[in-house]
């Protein structure tokens, strides 16, 4: 009877969850986090396939559709950064040059 409220309660959670994700992930590994993305999204596919209920395949499906969001948003967080909306990782200040920023600088030196 609650079964839906249940399942929107868990998709509001699960999609919470998932920004931080991307904006973590982005700032410590890069858009090389989009693999793990993926690997999460095609087990939590598979996983949904399997479930034996409808309310763990139901949130399990969000899961994997959430991380397959997640590639994309990656992209439009390195975006976000360039734009100085969110800090930029100091350590790898590289990810944020454009390939025509990074001949500029080579042709001033």
């Amino acid at each position: 009877m609650l079964s839906g409220l249940f399942i929107g309660l868990c998709t509001f959670l699960i999609i919470g969850l998932f920004h931080p994700l991307v904006i973590k992930g982005e700032y410590y590994f890069g858009v090389k986090i989009k693999w793990a993305f993926l690997v999460a999204g095609i087990l939590f596919l598979i996983l949904s396939v399997l479930a034996n209920g409808i309310i763990l395949s139901a949130i399990f499906g969000v899961t994997s559709f959430s991380s397959f969001w997640g590639i994309k948003e990656v992209n439009e967080q390195v975006e976000r950064v360039k734009k100085g909306w969110f800090p930029a990782n100091p350590k790898h200040p590289e990810r944020y040059e454009s390939k025509k920023d990074s001949r500029s600088i080579i042709s001033k030196q």
